[in-house]
């Protein structure tokens, strides 16, 4: 699974090919949770709440280059890094 950004200690990834919504995988320490792209908001999983906070805030900001690269993975292409939160 590629990893496409990283800030904080949380890990951004997606999985090439994966399922319907359109989500990502964040990973904090021992927790991980999937976010819908579309809606941002928690899909799955769980994170503590500042850093799911941190999370949604981040993905509102790459929303597009998140969703551009969801289609890339569908595809199987290359995906690209996105920008850490700053």
């Amino acid at each position: 699974m590629p990893q496409i950004s990283i800030f904080l200690g949380i890990i951004i990834k997606m999985y090439y090919r994966d399922h319907n919504p359109p989500h990502f995988h964040a990973q904090y320490g021992e927790h991980q949770a999937l976010i819908d792209i579309r809606k941002l908001e928690l899909w799955g999983g769980y994170l503590p709440p500042r850093v799911l906070g941190l999370v949604i805030e981040w993905a509102a900001i790459h929303q597009q280059e998140l969703m551009d690269n969801w289609e890339k993975a569908l595809r199987q292409e290359t995906l690209l890094p996105i920008a850490p939160l700053v």
